[in-house]
């Protein structure tokens, strides 16, 4: 059985410009979140089953119960090989539950939170009030459940019940001054921006100057996967964009996508969704097409914001 890939559109804002806040329920077997990073907070709840998260390259493991937090920018990824797994993930930017008045608040906390010089703690499961921030959380979700008119200041508050446990508890830490996270963000920004192309490990290690032997590893080690399991993901994730939103044939696909033939790109497809491109295809009932202005900036596309 293959292992779903999960895709992540960190290049788009969770919630609305109205609403900036999203709530995802992940309730199934073996997932894999490839390394990314994104704008807002996230706060990671375990319902059940056992989670594998890496963030700013050191690892977790959490079960039932753990409560996790990413801080805004800070690269990380998640895994449940081979097991069921629920859990609940609350994105939202920091400016959602900052005032941004020039009192001792806002300089002392809030803006160093928003700036990165200041970061949560990452791991909250031992935390001595972790049971109240469970109870926090699961109010959280059940709002956010419900289509009530008033469920943004309800949300907005409840944050701020969470953060005000945390600033008693002193749930702080300062970011370390190692540029180890900068140099990962630009390989994978890399990647990002050259995955349609023919890009190879080499050509990625030239353009760092570094050894293709040592980048292979330093890929391995940092995010969990090989150089050719991550370029292959995204240009899978994107190939499954265009079918699902274009009337493009299958061979234009496969080279936007950054595949070298067609006939490699729907055995990839059929490895890694379980079926081919045309059948998947099929299976969408409508899809528009888009114009090439649309389509170039849907080449955009990627896990990486």
């Amino acid at each position: 059985m293959y292992m779903e890939f999960m895709e992540l559109r960190e290049n788009i804002s969770h919630g609305t410009k109205e609403y900036p806040f999203a709530q995802y329920h992940i309730n199934q077997g073996a997932v894999y979140f490839p390394v990314h990073w994104h704008d807002e907070a996230e706060i990671i709840y375990i319902k059940e089953g056992t989670l594998r998260i890496s963030i700013s390259d050191q690892e977790y493991i959490g079960n039932a119960g753990s409560v996790f937090i990413v801080n805004p920018k800070e690269l990380h990824y998640m895994s449940a090989p081979g097991m069921p797994i629920l859990y609940y993930t609350l994105l939202f930017p920091l400016e959602f539950i900052s005032f941004q008045t020039e009192d001792a608040l806002e300089m002392d906390m809030m803006r160093p939170l928003r700036s990165g010089q200041l970061l949560l703690k990452n791991d909250l499961s031992a935390h001595g009030s972790i049971h109240d921030l469970m109870a926090i959380l699961d109010e959280l979700i059940q709002v956010n459940c419900r289509n009530d008119s008033g469920k943004q200041i309800k949300t907005r508050i409840l944050l701020l019940r969470f953060l005000d446990i945390l600033v008693s508890n002193y749930a702080f830490t300062v970011p370390s001054l190692s540029g180890k996270t900068e140099m990962q963000r630009e390989i994978l920004l890399y990647v990002q921006q050259n995955y349609c192309s023919r890009l190879s490990l080499q050509d990625l290690a030239n353009h760092f100057y570094m050894s293709a032997k040592y980048l292979s590893r330093y890929f391995k080690l940092h995010f969990d996967l090989t150089f050719s399991q991550y370029i292959m993901h995204l240009r899978i994730t994107h190939a499954k964009k265009l079918l699902e939103t274009t009337a493009l044939p299958i061979t234009e696909i496969a080279l936007c996508s950054g595949f070298s033939g067609v006939s490699y790109f729907i055995r990839s497809f059929k490895d890694h969704y379980g079926i081919s491109p045309l059948q998947y295809r099929k299976q969408e009932t409508a899809y528009p097409r888009l114009t090439g202005a649309q389509l170039a900036e849907s080449r955009k596309f990627s896990i990486i914001s």
